[in-house]
């Protein structure tokens, strides 16, 4: 019913960019609040930023003036602009939206993409 799907990861060098996009797709009437949030490997999966429906946003310290997030609700799409990479943003990155309302009247709560993969080197 429905979907969402990253894409944009990749490897880039220290002080790099990348763009990552989350894309809702399926029978969506709208996407409510969307969140990135990372895994890096052997740690904690970690809240990276947050933007409402009402374009809200909210970002992690550890991100906050390098990370851009930003939504385009007619195309049912997230993004997160990733300037000034380092190392340690090394991680799996993932969107998650909050609610999820189809018009076929469904809500679905806590969805999840599959995730991408970002490598910065040093």
């Amino acid at each position: 019913q429905v979907q969402l799907v990253e894409s944009g990861g990749g490897s880039v060098q220290a002080g790099g960019s990348l763009r990552l996009s989350c894309a809702a797709s399926g029978d969506i009437y709208e996407v409510h609040n969307v969140a990135w949030y990372r895994h890096r490997q052997g740690d904690q999966r970690e809240w990276v930023a947050t933007i409402t429906i009402d374009n809200i946003i909210t970002y992690a310290d550890s991100v906050k003036g390098r990370f851009t997030i930003s939504r385009d609700n007619a195309k049912n799409m997230v993004y997160l602009l990733m300037d000034t990479l380092k190392p340690e943003d090394t991680a799996v990155y993932y969107c998650n939206a909050e609610r999820i309302l189809t018009r076929g009247g469904l809500t679905i709560d806590d969805s999840w993409g599959p995730g991408t993969q970002v490598t910065v080197s040093a």
